[in-house]
């Protein structure tokens, strides 16, 4: 540092000169490596992030007290964290971006305070927090002072959980025990190439268990997109990645006690979606892409979706109707028939959770031929996990309106948002089949002794299968035991739900006096 001036000029001149200092960082060549690696700097994201000059820097000037390991000759400004707010289409956001250059972006005792600070005025504040992550863990060379500081950010990520939304962009590694910060907030984005988050890195791994691996084979964005479902999106390029977190804040509100940003939207609510019904096969046995025909119902065809390469037998996507965030969960028959597993369950039950903690209402699509049967699927506790899904709808106090597009059996359909657990409003397509199971085998459980005695008894369980049809699954079944609200034209699908959640925009829906639920595990 300069010495101080003696007149208000020269203090000024010094300000200047040591905040020119902070913006640059600690050395051309710091930022140079940075860039050789194909990643941007802290301050290059936050500028691409937020809107154009909106960012305050929370402790620019802050350093560690640290002292041996040679840490007390080297103490540069911000110690490794940039923290902060500005805004994002004109709304509060606060964040911290961690500098790679500093530290390899480590925390440590003073990194971590300032985190804290900024999570806590997040929080009092009641807006978005955003972490761009790209640090190196915990500063060996602090000890324990370091760990203390990741206990005091998995508390407050506890504390804002479903009261304010809560983002992990990750733009380089992130291992050990920060791990646990990107799981416990709503969204993770992840960047081909240059993300990474595992708990033990490939050398502790291969050494424990002999396994070689890669960083990316082990903790990069393939497979927590795909594998382990980390990641709830997954993009080529940090600009790209940036401009999506900015796309999803304009879905969400800034907080739980306020309701989701409205657009003007120039796509009627009374369309007629024509193509709805060629989009789905009569035939339950066909498969085809539920997301077109979310397309056709949503404005202008636009929706983000979540998990995308995760549990790809079920979707779940946030888009807007009428100009209004609702958040979309469908039953995907393009992979696996679209079944309920382990893995889709645990997806849509969160996602439910996520928009119930945020006054985002639910359309639910249903094609559903079941929970996916096998040992494996018990084993994994298929149970217990399937009732997340039914826990997280019963619990859902938002509006809530179900379409039943094609078949919907067994328990699988009563999961999936049925009257009987809540849902508000519950429509069907001409095409609907609801029941316990699929005709044939019910007809081969009902009458199996009959078939067993006949002269002819695929001709006689034929016959039976048809009977069954026309006495319990034809497409008025449901409606004339008021399952559902009623049938409708395909066409009308968008129609009908926006008038269903505009009716519903008001609804007040206390749950019983409680600490808090205990949740299937």
């Amino acid at each position: 540092m300069t010495a101080t001036g003696s007149t208000t000029a020269d203090r000024l001149a010094e300000l200047a000169e040591l905040r020119a200092r902070v913006l640059a960082g600690p050395s051309p060549q710091s930022t140079e490596a940075q860039h050789a690696k194909g990643k941007l700097t802290a301050r290059e994201r936050i500028g691409l992030l937020l809107d154009e000059g909106s960012f305050h820097e929370v402790e620019p000037f802050r350093r560690h007290t640290a002292t041996g390991f040679g840490l007390e000759s080297k103490r540069p400004y911000t110690d490794g964290v940039i923290t902060g707010w500005g805004s994002v289409h004109g709304r509060t956001v606060f964040l911290y971006a961690h500098d790679f250059r500093v530290f390899g972006g480590a925390l440590g005792e003073a990194h971590a305070t300032k985190i804290h600070k900024i999570m806590d005025m997040a929080l009092a504040a009641g807006a978005p927090l955003i972490s761009l992550n790209d640090g190196a863990g915990a500063r060996i060379q602090e000890g324990v002072r370091a760990l203390a500081g990741y206990g005091g950010i998995f508390r407050r990520h506890t504390r804002a959980s479903g009261t304010i939304p809560q983002i992990s962009v990750m733009l380089g590694p992130c291992a050990g025990g920060a791990a646990y910060s990107p799981a416990l907030t709503d969204f993770v984005f992840m960047v081909r190439g240059i993300s990474q988050i595992f708990v033990t890195g490939p050398d502790v791994v291969q050494a424990v268990t002999g396994e070689k691996i890669t960083h990316d084979g082990l903790g990069g964005a393939a497979v927590h997109a795909g594998v382990s479902g980390v990641a709830h999106f997954v993009h080529d390029d940090e600009e790209t990645c940036l401009e999506e977190v900015r796309y999803l804040l304009s879905l969400l509100p800034q907080n739980n006690r306020e309701q989701p940003p409205v657009v003007s939207c120039g796509d009627p609510a009374d369309r007629r979606c024509e193509e709805a019904a060629r989009l789905v096969p009569a035939d339950g046995n066909r498969c085809y892409d539920v997301r077109e025909v979310i397309e056709t119902i949503v404005d202008d065809g636009e929706l983000m979706e979540i998990h995308e390469q995760w549990a790809t037998n079920i979707v779940v996507a946030l888009a807007r109707m009428d100009g209004r965030t609702v958040g979309v969960v469908a039953n995907q028959p393009s992979s696996m028939a679209g079944v309920l597993d382990i893995h889709a369950s645990e997806k849509a039950a969160r996602f439910v959770a996520m928009c119930d903690a945020f006054s985002i209402p639910l359309v639910t699509l249903l094609d559903v031929p079941g929970f996916l049967p096998g040992v494996d699927q018990e084993h994994g506790g298929i149970i217990r996990h399937g009732a997340k899904l039914l826990y997280a709808y019963c619990n859902a106090t938002v509006p809530r309106v179900s379409v039943v597009l094609r078949k919907a059996y067994g328990g699988a359909y009563i999961v999936m948002d049925s009257p009987s657990i809540g849902a508000d409003a519950a429509f069907a397509w001409p095409s609907n089949e609801i029941a316990v199971m699929g005709a044939e085998g019910a007809a081969n459980v009902i009458f199996r002794r009959e078939i067993a005695a006949a002269d002819h008894p695929e001709e006689t369980r034929q016959r039976l299968v048809k009977q069954y049809q026309a006495d319990l699954m034809h497409p008025y079944y449901a409606a004339e035991h008021g399952l559902v609200d009623d049938v409708i034209d395909p066409a009308d699908t968008r129609h009908v739900v926006i008038a269903a959640l505009t009716a519903l925009r008001t609804k007040h829906a206390d749950l019983p006096p409680r600490k808090h639920g205990n949740p299937p595990q």
